[in-house]
């Protein structure tokens, strides 16, 4: 019997206008761009601007443009899985909010939130709804807007992140392409090194945590650093290991958007070379749920069919995670 697979049909990314470079980021905090090319090499990133605009404003933008270039439309939409950090509010769903701004009426939406490895967690979940012909036509849009939660005086952070968002589609495929395999992990004792120290139930908002700017990302850098280094190379390495494939094997390596060292340090563990290396974290810097789907939408039209590409993320929480795909057309055609 043929196995049903969960096949990427296109891919979009958006990303806002406003670039705030590391010339103007010293302006504004104690650092130097010498100083931030060498520890994450983000050289720019994009910033959302405008009163009232959050996440679902650059996850909208994404599915719009998904779905012009697919040619589906909007009410043909299933489901729309949203990976994001930053939801526009605590409820609803961004995803939801999402769907209506796209028009997606018969779609039924939900947010994922793994921090920086929600997008892969949110492309396993989908591909089930698809693998079990439960679904035809899923969306997973990982879409942030980090800096509402940047806190501009701390150069350890405000260096890193941007805003960005990325969707793909997923339809189902028989031919063997597609979503091959998924290694998820987390470690929730990770949990004291990267987060944000207000804003929920077991510390709700109140004029004295505003006060102490504990609605910001708080992250102990080193230890993350760490951390991701080693959580990323190890995933990546057994899911190439349980698929029997080499380095040679591998198209492209697709790795969250963190810090050029943690990607460079995960390459090498893999054996693959630079070449092979999707990389746009001096454009966007980390866009969190978006950095991997931005990656897909820049190098789409390098991608072949039949491509082995292995995705790899690691996050607050701790979470980390690598899918294997086989890319499903050919995008330069």
């Amino acid at each position: 019997m043929t196995k049903t697979r969960a096949a990427i049909t296109g891919v979009q990314g958006y990303v806002p206008d406003y670039i705030l470079t590391n010339k103007e980021l010293v302006t504004m905090v104690d650092t130097n761009d010498e100083w931030i090319v060498s520890r994450t090499g983000v050289k720019e990133r994009r910033i959302l601007k405008g009163e009232g605009k959050g996440s679902s404003e650059l996850g909208a933008g994404a599915i719009k443009g998904l779905l012009e270039k697919t040619n589906i439309a909007a009410e043909d939409i299933d489901l729309i899985i949203c990976a994001t950090a930053t939801p526009d509010m605590i409820f609803p769903a961004t995803a939801c909010i999402i769907a209506d701004k796209v028009g997606a009426k018969n779609a039924f939406a939900y947010d994922l939130m793994a921090a920086c490895s929600g997008f892969l967690y949110a492309l396993s979940t989908a591909s089930k709804f698809i693998e079990t012909g439960t679904y035809k036509k899923v969306i997973v849009v990982g879409a942030d807007k980090m800096s509402s939660i940047v806190d501009y005086t701390d150069r350890a952070t405000c260096i890193i992140f941007g805003d960005g968002a990325g969707a793909v589609m997923l339809e189902p495929t028989e031919d063997g392409l597609g979503i091959q395999d998924a290694i998820l992990r987390s470690d929730g004792s990770g949990r004291e090194f990267l987060h944000m120290k207000a804003g929920g139930s077991a510390k709700p908002s109140t004029h004295e945590t505003v006060d102490a700017r504990e609605h910001f990302i708080f992250q102990d850098g080193q230890l993350v650093f760490k951390a991701a280094v080693k959580s990323m190379a190890d995933v990546s390495e057994e899911i190439m290991k349980k698929n029997n494939l080499t380095a040679d094997d591998i198209a492209w390596l697709v790795p969250h958007q963190a810090n050029k060292r943690i990607i460079d340090a995960t390459a090498r563990r893999m054996g693959v070379g630079d070449e092979k290396v999707m990389l746009n974290i001096q454009k966007y810097g980390n866009t969190t749920n978006g950095t991997i789907p931005l990656c897909l939408w820049e190098w789409e039209s390098k991608l072949n069919k039949g491509d082995n590409i292995i995705l790899a993320a690691f996050g607050g929480g701790f979470t980390w995670g690598s899918i294997y795909l086989k890319w499903a057309y050919d995008s330069n055609k």
